[in-house]
């Protein structure tokens, strides 16, 4: 809770708490916003939105194949990471997208091109993609707004999105919108810096928890292992309800002197604290209620945290925040669901919202 700006809040600005996070779902732009705002002390609604005016967020498929705001900074070793899965090259891959690991490879080369200093809406960016013969017989797949094909085309670092136009998307090349981009390093070097990264916001936490967050179980087993190896002293091995789990021996003295988080936050869709340990973490959130969790289709309903721990779901419904607390779970303290519902308004930019608790 603490080292994701959840208990105490923080000041700090959007980039900052994107960063500590390893990056924001924005799948949904407005549960990136919130997500960022519920974090801060005083929530500033529209900082994503200046940050990423101000080129200090960058919009792209990144963490298991879902749209993320990443600082610039970062975004390169992330992606080189889920580059180096090369799912692509998977026959079931292929069957859904119809194209070769050859033809990722020339579409990687055109879409650059095509990309390179300019802006393009989806619609001016395949036009400008199928003028080339090779791709012919292309435009459904390219304008899937799934973005199936282009997924490893932004894991390439060739690719991300651009401001919108209207109510269009844009694309443009990660080197012609910041100009410090350096692109891709080499996975290897990549690893280190991800893997602390996300120790530090959700560690302790296992190889195949990183690896589960990352890329969907995507990396190999033994290059996985090595990865977390090569990293030696860096990381301690601690015991989590008998569970063995790495954390960064920089914090471990700090984690286990610390107290247990006490109180009550409301986080909204998508937030980071469920998506980094994932919704199958049973410390977390039990199995029986993963379900009013983790939705149809993906969603990740808003949830309700006490003592660090998912006691229920919630929604703004009028002007009420109508929250559903678990079966299992104690009674919740109205003082706190009270506060926290001010808070929600703040970071949302509504009126005054009530709590209603439902059944």
């Amino acid at each position: 809770m603490r080292r994701q700006f959840l208990d105490p809040r923080t000041d700090r600005s959007a980039p900052e708490i994107v960063g500590r996070l390893c990056g924001v779902q924005a799948q949904v732009w407005s549960a990136a916003e919130t997500a960022v705002a519920l974090r801060q002390s005083d929530p500033d609604r529209t900082s994503v939105n200046r940050a990423f005016a101000d080129l200090a967020l960058m919009k792209t498929w990144a963490m298991r194949g879902t749209l993320h705001l990443l600082t610039p900074t970062d975004a390169g070793s992330y992606l080189s990471l889920l580059e180096s899965t090369g799912f692509w090259r998977k026959p079931s891959w292929q069957r859904v997208t119809g194209l070769t690991p050859e033809q990722v490879d020339a579409l990687t080369e055109k879409v650059a091109d095509v990309l390179k200093g300019a802006v393009l809406t989806r619609e001016e960016m395949v036009a400008g993609v199928v003028a080339d013969g090779r791709f012919a017989g292309m435009e459904e797949r390219l304008r899937s707004g799934w973005g199936q094909v282009l997924k490893p085309l932004a894991w390439r670092g060739v690719l991300c999105h651009g401001p919108n136009q209207g109510n269009k998307v844009t694309f443009t090349h990660p080197a012609s919108r910041f100009p410090g981009w350096e692109g891709l390093p080499e996975p290897d070097d990549a690893a280190p810096v991800v893997i602390k990264a996300y120790l530090g916001a959700y560690g302790p936490a296992t190889p195949e928890t990183f690896d589960r967050w990352l890329s969907r179980n995507a990396t190999s087993r033994p290059r996985l292992r090595r990865w977390f190896a090569d990293l030696g002293d860096v990381l301690t091995e601690v015991d989590v309800d008998g569970r063995q789990a790495y954390v960064l021996t920089e914090h471990a003295d700090e984690l286990s002197a610390a107290p247990e988080s006490a109180g009550v936050r409301l986080l909204g869709d998508f937030d980071q604290y469920v998506l980094g340990p994932g919704t199958d973490d049973e410390t977390l959130l039990r199995k029986e209620n993963r379900a009013a969790v983790s939705r149809t289709a993906g969603w990740i309903s808003p949830i309700v945290v006490v003592n660090g721990r998912i006691v229920g779901v919630w929604e703004v419904v009028d002007q009420e925040v109508v929250v559903t607390p678990f079966p299992d779970s104690d009674p919740l303290p109205p003082d706190q669901l009270e506060r926290e519902a001010a808070h929600v308004a703040r970071a949302k930019g509504l009126s005054l919202l009530t709590v209603r608790v439902g059944a």
